[in-house]
Order: C-alpha cells, then sequence, then structure tokens
C-alpha cells in the first residue's frame, strides 16, 4: 500500500518547463521538486506568522529596529554575567 495520492495539476507551459529543467538540472522527479517546494512554502510561511508577531510585540513594546542588536547584545551579556 503507497503512502502517497496521485495529483493532477495544471501549469502553465512555461512554468512547466522551467520546474522540469529545475528538476533535471538537480537530478529529481518533478513529484520531488513539488514536494520540496511546499515544504519550503510551509515553512516561510511559518516565518512569516512568527515575524509578523514579533513585529507587533515590538511594537506594543516601543521597540523599533534600530534597537534589537543593542537589546540582544544587553541580554546576552547580563545572561553571561548571571552565570559567573
Amino acid at each position: 500500500m503507497r503512502n502517497t495520492k496521485t495529483l493532477s495539476v495544471t501549469l502553465p507551459p512555461e512554468m512547466l518547463k522551467r520546474a522540469q529543467s529545475i528538476a533535471k538540472k538537480e537530478s529529481r522527479t518533478l513529484s520531488e521538486l513539488i514536494r520540496e517546494a511546499l515544504r519550503r512554502y510551509e515553512q516561510r510561511s511559518w516565518w512569516d506568522k512568527v515575524n509578523t508577531y514579533g513585529r507587533a510585540t515590538a511594537e506594543r513594546q516601543g521597540i523599533r529596529e534600530a534597537d534589537v542588536d543593542r537589546l540582544v547584545h544587553e541580554i546576552r551579556a547580563s545572561k553571561r554575567g548571571a552565570r559567573k
């Protein structure tokens, strides 16, 4: 019994050519290429949500992007001091 399902997808001819070219260049099947594209899409979508949450939280706390580097260094320094 297979753990996969067959799916029919329609693509514009140029997009199909690009997908076939990428798959050939990377020695993959089209199925492998599409699975990887979906995994990357899901990962990107998750990071976009994390980024949106982080920006909203920072805005509520009055933290600007220019403050982030300084705050990271301050927190790391205080943690190093606490371990001693």
